[in-house]
């Protein structure tokens, strides 16, 4: 928010990580879990990721914990729009701007050579010129209340809690765990390596949860 130099950094990363993330598909483990919601034995997903796979996969109570890349925020009138849109924008401020991606994340950030984003141009809000951020809970951020307050209120009317492809070391996951343990309800963890919330697990399974889910599934839905 501070410094124009910074936002025409990560813009420029992330107007070419977008491409990559954007095709991004849901795998067998959102499917499952999706199935698991129409069957009625999925109240509510908490994700902790920002590329809506879940509800691309058919999910419809889905709480996106830190939000979603899909959208941009304008910081000073609070208009959203789609990421696709606010892409279109960038490539027409940026013509035969291109840059060569020396790596990519999996939350779609790319590293550029040093000097890429020099030229670049970042597009500002439409309705009033304001600085737009995705939308999505950056480091340094604090989750919004009213989200926390939301997963927290699925946790508790719940009878169960399912861990799903996550170690939970950032807190921001892990907190619903302790919520579950406290309240001495029966935690279910399937990640592969160890997690923040073994210690609390009914039952731990370490391996690929696009393998475990559905067959999980198939025995439990009929």
């Amino acid at each position: 928010m501070r410094s124009a130099d910074a936002r025409r950094r990560y813009w420029s990363r992330s107007y070419v990580g977008w491409q990559r993330f954007a095709a991004a598909e849901p795998n067998a483990a959102h499917y499952a879990i999706a199935r698991l919601e129409e069957g009625g034995k999925i109240d509510t997903v908490i994700t902790q990721n920002v590329d809506g796979l879940h509800a691309g996969a058919g999910s419809r109570a889905v709480i996106d914990l830190h939000g979603d890349l899909g959208k941009v925020r304008c910081m000073a009138c609070g208009v959203v729009t789609g990421r696709d849109e606010f892409q279109a924008e960038l490539a027409a401020k940026n013509p035969g701007w291109s840059a060569e991606a020396l790596g990519c994340r999996a939350d779609g950030d790319v590293e550029l050579p040093e000097d890429a984003a020099a030229e670049f141009r970042v597009a500002g809000c439409k309705a009033c010129g304001g600085i737009v951020k995705p939308d999505v809970v950056m480091f340094g951020e604090a989750v919004p209340k009213l989200r926390v307050e939301s997963a927290m209120a699925a946790v508790d009317r719940a009878d169960a809690l399912l861990v799903v492809g996550t170690s939970l070391m950032v807190f921001s996951g892990f907190r619903f765990a302790r919520r579950a343990s406290e309240a001495g309800k029966a935690i279910a963890i399937i990640n592969r390596g160890r997690t923040r919330a073994d210690a609390m697990a009914t039952l731990k399974v370490d391996d690929d949860c696009s393998t475990v889910l559905p067959a999980a599934v198939a025995a439990a839905i009929t």
